[in-house]
């Protein structure tokens, strides 16, 4: 099967060099499906190739494919009439985007923003649809992960009620590392000003004490980050919170046993 690669990661003829090195199991949903599951999958897993900027979907969009990520940050974001954005939830290899493809309400009135270059293999509706008709691990894992994605959505709406921007920062830079294998992040501070919904003044603001501190580097639109085990500590509760709550839910031992499947699920789902 020839990836699906965007203009950007193909050569002339049309391969994609990006996949050379690349398995569906780089996600750890799909590594911690028993083997004789996931090879049943595997023809039906169509591989991408999405760079920094570009939508998975947009608002409204209806969402005929489930998107595994195995590289790269991706945003859900509400945008408003007025074109004001917010985000509610950053997804990377330890999930999926489009969970409306199996929700049963086929779109969501949000878009999915590709924040570092993307990578990873979907699944279409249809076929997922076939998943959920019979008793596997598969629909238990994305249900598990929808709760997880809720926990994270209602607190990242907390937060933003109730902290200041330097923890929102913190969470952010955090949360966006935890999912990236990248040792430098490209964004504004105007982008970012726009995901956490506050003022660019005030990310400058708090960008510089945490830099001034020595936690983090900022230098024309790229942020590195110099001693994370300081930056946890200034950062507020909610990035715990959501952290844990993954890993309690995406535990394969525990969905294997719930499911009563046995098998080969050895790979740990463990959140960084």
């Amino acid at each position: 099967m020839r990836p699906s690669c965007s203009a950007r990661f193909a050569f002339e003829d049309g391969t994609c060099p990006a996949f050379e090195q690349r398995t569906p199991r780089q996600n750890r949903l799909l590594a911690a499906l028993p083997l004789w599951e996931y090879e049943r999958l595997l023809p039906n897993l169509e591989p991408f190739a999405l760079p920094r900027g570009w939508k998975v979907h947009g608002a409204g969009d209806r969402q005929k494919h489930l998107h595994f990520l195995t590289e790269g940050v991706v945003s859900g974001l509400y945008v408003t009439r007025n074109g004001a954005a917010t985000e509610f939830a950053l997804t990377g290899n330890e999930g999926v985007v489009g969970v409306a493809s199996f929700l049963g309400g086929e779109s969501m009135p949000s878009e999915a923003l590709v924040l570092s270059d993307a990578h990873g293999y979907r699944l279409s509706a249809n076929v997922l649809a076939g998943e959920f008709s019979h008793d596997g691990l598969l629909p238990r894992l994305l249900l598990r992960y929808t709760q997880a994605l809720i926990t994270q959505t209602g607190q990242i709406a907390a937060c933003t009620r109730l902290h200041s921007v330097d923890q929102q920062v913190c969470r952010w830079i955090l949360s966006f590392f935890d999912r990236s294998s990248s040792t430098e992040l490209t964004v504004t501070q105007e982008t970012l000003a726009g995901l956490l919904g506050v003022r660019r003044e005030s990310v400058t603001e708090a960008a510089g004490k945490l830099q001034e501190a020595g936690l983090i580097h900022c230098s024309r639109g790229h942020i590195a980050v110099l001693d994370r085990s300081r930056l946890e500590a200034r950062v507020c509760e909610c990035y715990g919170v959501v952290k844990r709550e993954y890993q309690r839910l995406l535990q394969p031992e525990d969905i294997v046993d719930d499911a009563g499947v046995r098998g080969a699920c050895r790979q740990s789902l463990t959140f960084a």
